[in-house]
């Protein structure tokens, strides 16, 4: 038999050691997003269905998307929606060969946090 001698290695990084790099957490974030999307996906068909199947289904519904909670709820949506697209687009140019340095990835990850923000301000201003 193998001698094993599992007192004496070194282990794998922690989550306590581990420094998180911005490129991780960003990856990290794109797919929460992605989940956040689908929940956000899955109140729209709710939605749907209660209007086309009773005007109380609807009301419960729409009274909770029309309130101070929905609109944080939709606002919260449509960041992540944002987000999700940029780090979609972002994958696209990693795959065509640009952009994979490191520096510059960071640069892109700060960009998509930046720009979700950004274009979510505009939906909210303009809608």
């Amino acid at each position: 038999m193998a001698d094993v001698n599992r007192g004496n290695r070194p282990l794998s990084p922690h989550l306590q050691i581990y420094r998180p790099q911005m490129t991780s957490m960003s990856s990290i974030m794109v797919r929460i997003t992605g989940i956040a999307s689908m929940g956000a996906a899955f109140l729209i068909v709710w939605w749907l269905i209660a209007a086309s199947t009773s005007e109380s289904a609807f009301n419960v519904i729409d009274g909770l998307l029309r309130s101070w909670f929905g609109d944080l709820l939709l606002l919260a949506a449509t960041w992540a929606l944002f987000y999700h697209v940029l780090g979609r687009l972002r994958h696209v140019i990693w795959d065509f060969g640009y952009s994979l340095d490191v520096p510059t990835s960071e640069k892109m990850a700060l960009g998509m946090f930046g720009g979700a923000t950004l274009l979510t301000l505009i939906v909210a201003l303009v809608f």
